[in-house]
C-alpha cells in the first residue's frame, strides 16, 4: 500500500462476486472518503445542502433529478468562492490544495452517489444518460475515484470523442489517462 501525501494508504476494498452479483461494482481505494481530498470531503460532509436536503434524497431517481436540476458546473469549488490570492510558494494557485471555499453542488451529489453504493447498470445509466451532460460528468468522476484504475480504460472506452462533451473536458480526459499509464490518441 502507498501512502500518498496526507491522503490515507489506498487499497481494493472489495471486489464484485462472480456469476449472479455481477451488478456490484467493486471498489477501489477508501471504502469511507471515496478517494476524494481530505479539504474536499471535510467541506461537502459539512455543507449545510449535504447535511439537509441531501440527507432527504434517499434513491437513485431522485439524486438524478437533483444532478440535472442543480449541477452547473463540475468544479470542486463553487465559483469565486475560494480566495487564492496572497498565497506563495507551490500552494499558491494549485487546484484542492491551499485555502477552501464553498464546495460545490457537483461535489455534494458526487458524495451522495457514492453513499448510495451504486450498482453497475445504476453508473451505466449516468454516464449513457441523455438529459444532462452534468449527470453523466458525475458518472464519470465517480468511476474515476471509484474504480480500479485498471478498468478506467473499459470504462471510457467509447466516450472519449463524444461531441456534448466540451473540447477543454475531452483534452482533461486524454491527459489524465496518460498521467495513469494509458495512451491515448487525439483525433
Amino acid at each position: 500500500m502507498a501512502n500518498v501525501g496526507n491522503q490515507l494508504p489506498t487499497q481494493a476494498v472489495s471486489k464484485p462476486a462472480p456469476g449472479k452479483h455481477g451488478n456490484v461494482l467493486p471498489l477501489w481505494g477508501n471504502e469511507k472518503t471515496m478517494n476524494l481530498n481530505p479539504m474536499i470531503l471535510t467541506n461537502v460532509l459539512s455543507s449545510p445542502y449535504f447535511k439537509v436536503q441531501l440527507y432527504e434524497l434517499k434513491t437513485y431517481h431522485e439524486v438524478v433529478d437533483e444532478i440535472y436540476f442543480k449541477v452547473t458546473h463540475a468544479e470542486p469549488w463553487e465559483k469565486g468562492s475560494r480566495k487564492t490570492a496572497g498565497q506563495t510558494g507551490m500552494c499558491g494557485g494549485v487546484r484542492g490544495v491551499g485555502t477552501g471555499g464553498i464546495v460545490s453542488t457537483a461535489f455534494c451529489l458526487l458524495y451522495k452517489l457514492f453513499t448510495l453504493k451504486l450498482t453497475r447498470k445504476q453508473l451505466m445509466g449516468l454516464i449513457t444518460h441523455t438529459d444532462s451532460p452534468y449527470i453523466r460528468a458525475l458518472g464519470f468522476m465517480y468511476i474515476r475515484y471509484t474504480q480500479p484504475p485498471a478498468d478506467l480504460v473499459e470504462w471510457y472506452d467509447g466516450f472519449l470523442d463524444d461531441e456534448e462533451m466540451p473540447i477543454v473536458q475531452q483534452v482533461n480526459w486524454i491527459l489524465y489517462l496518460s498521467t495513469v499509464g494509458l495512451r491515448v490518441s487525439w483525433t
